[in-house]
């Protein structure tokens, strides 16, 4: 069974592409609002589904944040793919920050995962918001994953890495 987000009726909630810009818990400057701490993000919700999810071929979109959380684990995916090589919690750190510098496509841009999923933007601004948003995005939960790829002696967690050999929904990560 897939595990869809519980962000279903977030009333208030900025979009951009189709897609809500939901509250983070990060200390990442970007346009995301600010979420309690003590609540459950999207970013939790995706490292916590993650390992059921990427064994699916098929995910049902029942609400907007499904799409966020679709994203999230292709890029979770695409992270612990980095990763696999780094032996060391410094290797790994240095695998994420390089991934976190590149270029960030927006729907209807080469290189962008999900072309039917997500809208294509109305205009540069949306374009520009939905990017800074996945930015902000990719980079909290890329600080996040390390916390679970790797134990706290700064040795790999091979339990975790061992899931950038999935492939979720078909895509072929690079």
């Amino acid at each position: 069974m897939v595990y869809h987000s519980s962000f279903v009726n977030e009333e208030g909630i900025t979009q951009a592409c189709g897609c809500p810009l939901l509250p983070l818990k990060s200390h990442i400057r970007g346009p995301a609002p600010i979420s309690d701490p003590g609540k459950t993000d999207i970013i939790d919700e995706a490292i916590t589904f993650f390992r059921a999810n990427v064994f699916f071929r098929k995910f049902e979109v029942k609400s907007p944040a499904d799409k966020l959380l679709i994203y999230s684990t292709l890029f979770i995916n695409m992270a612990l793919k980095r990763l696999e090589g780094c032996r060391t919690l410094a290797e790994g750190t240095k695998a994420i920050i390089n991934l976190g510098l590149e270029k960030v496509p927006v729907p209807g841009e080469p290189g962008f995962p999900f072309g039917g999923l997500f809208a294509l933007p109305q205009s540069q601004q949306e374009a520009d918001l939905f990017r800074n948003y996945i930015k902000q995005l990719r980079e909290e939960t890329s600080g996040r994953l390390l916390n679970c790829a790797y134990r706290p002696n700064g040795t790999p967690n091979k339990w975790w890495l061992a899931f950038a050999k999935r492939k979720f929904m078909n895509i072929v990560v690079p």
